[in-house]
């Protein structure tokens, strides 16, 4: 009877052991998949970040390009500004350099013209005296 219970005892131990040792190999595969479907989610999860990233990276660069541009363009029309003025400055200048102009020659002309007019009118002057002396 102590052998019959020392074998059962002996058989329920093999039996325990294979057991434990099933249930050993079943939670080490469920162990290998959670941590093959942890892994998955962790290399997801990093590839969104890292698209999330690069995205935001590019918006970033493209916002700090549209500033660039506006800063350009409105330095572009500054010096256009400036350059207007500065040309309608100069071609205000030249109109009054070329009226003073004008304005000296015709003095001139009027000068010359008004000496010529002098001259024939003392020679018409002179012509009528010497008729008169003559008649």
């Amino acid at each position: 009877h102590e052998r019959e219970h020392d074998r059962e005892i002996s058989e329920l131990v093999t039996k325990h052991e294979e057991e434990m040792e099933k249930l050993r190999a079943d939670l080490n595969k469920e162990q290998q998949h959670l941590l093959d479907e942890l892994r998955q989610q962790m290399a997801a999860t990093h590839k969104s970040e890292i698209e999330q990233a690069q995205l935001q990276l590019q918006m970033l660069h493209s916002l700090e390009l549209e500033a660039l541009r506006l800063s350009l363009n409105n330095m572009h029309t500054s010096q256009l500004e400036l350059i207007q003025s500065n040309l309608r400055k100069e071609k205000e200048t030249a109109l009054v350099e070329l009226r003073e102009m004008l304005n000296d020659k015709r003095a001139q002309e009027v000068a010359i013209l008004q000496s010529r007019f002098q001259l024939e009118q003392d020679k018409i002057k002179k012509q009528c005296l010497k008729e008169k002396e003559d008649l």
